[in-house]
């Protein structure tokens, strides 16, 4: 599996889990926002949270990468940087 499709994976894994995680809470009652915004936040922030967790569970215990779908990260080789503006 080449390293864009790890990426993707990786990225979209946490928003998936992230939103199911939210929309159970709210279906269970443990959230119950009031507004549109307020769900969205709160969204978010399950996903943030579950994304920041596993990524620091996968430094500690690397196995624990399948969190994110993929058990390893992708790797950047020569990717270059911004560019540089010269006076």
């Amino acid at each position: 599996m080449n390293d864009t499709v790890v990426s993707l994976i990786r990225t979209y894994v946490p928003l998936v889990v992230g939103a199911v995680v939210a929309w159970g809470a709210r279906k269970l009652g443990w959230v119950t926002p009031d507004t549109t915004a307020l769900a969205s936040s709160f969204t978010v922030a399950v996903i943030g949270v579950y994304y920041a967790g596993a990524r620091a569970l996968e430094k500690k215990w690397p196995f624990l990468g399948f969190l994110l779908g993929v058990p390893r990260e992708p790797a950047y080789v020569g990717t270059p940087g911004p560019p540089t503006v010269s006076g």
